[in-house]
């Protein structure tokens, strides 16, 4: 869901890429890709005056393609201790003094909708305020590539598109459903709004919180905070329980008999770095303790994002939710971390 915003480039740029690996690698030409995906989309209840009018004059976009394959090739800035990124360099330069302050006058702007998201959803305000300044800098980010053509493109070219296919087939649906042409403006990668939903995220999940009878997550504080919160709920948010704790990890603290040997089915990598999940209780019982309340019958995962003598977190169930909206221990360490900030 979560991609980075980068300026819009037109058509013009690296003809020789579009001619190079996507239609070597599917053999097909981008119209003939559309008719078959229209079809597909007219099966699933789709109009054709929509497919016609989402579709006409559609080409694929040189720079998204540059931008999908930057993203396969990625390199990082490696801890030769643990062989992962340092997540203290990423947070200092994705918690600035900037984002928390930003996230400061958010909160203080949406006032009611902040108590009303809580009550409604269980989600606490700032977590969902965090995600907003993470995704879109509280709004002012948000993309200007035109969707369509994006899904479109990333589709076509085939190195996910199972995954792009049917968020086209969304996007169209969308607009079926009233969602005006000229909104359809997001990512590179297809996400959009406040909260950089993706299309099929959107049909199922996004709220109309203002009650005018759109789901506005553009420009409507109500219907874009509604929409991040029932989005964690959904994935399994527990009311009253923090995302995580710091906590004071001994020295003498045996790690291998903590590892985890139980292989997540998603985003295997990034659960391999939490230990086994235990009690609190027995966490305290084996020498690490934390340095916030939580309840000592919350089940937590052990975290050393940069290794032993580094601050260490005791993850609850509430950060695999965060995981879910961007599966990536940089990303969910730092909603969270910004979240407290913005708290205080």
């Amino acid at each position: 869901m979560i991609t980075k915003h980068l300026r819009h480039i037109g058509i013009a740029l690296s003809t020789s890429l579009l001619l190079a690996a996507p239609l070597h690698a599917q053999d097909q030409s981008f119209n003939s890709y559309l008719d078959e995906v229209g079809e597909r989309a007219r099966a699933e209840g789709v109009s054709q005056a929509t497919i016609d009018r989402v579709f006409a004059g559609l080409t694929p976009h040189a720079r998204v393609l540059e931008l999908d394959r930057e993203q396969a090739s990625s390199g990082s800035n490696v801890n030769p201790a643990t062989g992962f990124a340092w997540m203290s360099s990423y947070l200092r330069r994705h918690n600035t003094a900037s984002r928390i302050n930003g996230g400061h006058r958010t909160l203080a702007r949406i006032g009611p909708l902040a108590a009303e998201i809580e009550r409604e959803y269980g989600v606490p305000a700032e977590i969902v305020v965090a995600i907003w300044g993470h995704e879109t800098a509280y709004g002012q980010v948000m993309g200007g590539f035109d969707l369509p053509r994006s899904l479109a493109t990333l589709a076509w070219d085939g190195r996910r598109r199972t995954l792009f296919e049917r968020e086209l087939i969304d996007v169209l649906k969308m607009v079926d459903m009233g969602v005006p042409r000229s909104q359809l403006e997001g990512s590179w990668a297809g996400a959009f709004g406040n909260g950089q939903f993706l299309p099929s995220v959107y049909l199922r999940l996004a709220v109309d919180g203002d009650g005018d009878g759109d789901r506005d997550v553009w420009t409507s504080d109500a219907d874009s905070v509604h929409s991040i919160a029932n989005y964690f709920r959904d994935a399994g948010w527990r009311t009253g329980q923090p995302w995580a704790v710091r906590a004071f990890v001994p020295n003498s603290l045996d790690r291998a008999a903590i590892e985890n040997n139980t292989a997540a089915p998603v985003c295997p990598r990034v659960h391999a770095r939490h230990s086994r999940w235990m009690t609190v209780r027995e966490w305290r019982e084996m020498g690490v303790q934390p340095r916030a309340p939580i309840d000592d019958d919350v089940m937590a995962s052990l975290f050393e994002p940069d290794g032993p003598a580094e601050p260490g977190y005791l993850l609850t169930q509430n950060y695999r939710v965060i995981l879910e909206y961007n599966c990536s221990n940089y990303y969910a360490m730092s909603v969270g971390l910004l979240a407290d900030e913005i708290s205080r």
